[in-house]
């Protein structure tokens, strides 16, 4: 086989192998799973988050509180907004 075959070849596999996982995400998302990490807080605890935050309780206050990290309180104030 010439270079220009095999390099063909491989770049057809590389393209397999992009497509295959994004067929498969897009059929999970189609279904309707959930795709992702799950969030560290609830819905509930969000929201009582959230209300304590108002109060003003300070991020790395509730951070403890909950055993989560200061960011994870701003992602989940940020969704809440």
């Amino acid at each position: 086989m010439t270079m220009g075959v095999r390099s063909a070849v491989a770049e057809f596999e590389r393209d397999l192998l992009i497509e295959r996982p994004q067929a498969g995400l897009t059929r999970a998302k189609a279904a309707g799973k959930a795709l992702g990490r799950p969030s560290a807080l609830y819905r509930d605890q969000q929201d009582a988050m959230k209300a304590r935050r108002a109060a003003g309780i300070s991020l790395v206050v509730l951070a403890r509180e909950y055993g989560v990290s200061r960011a994870a309180n701003q992602r989940a104030e940020k969704r809440a907004a």
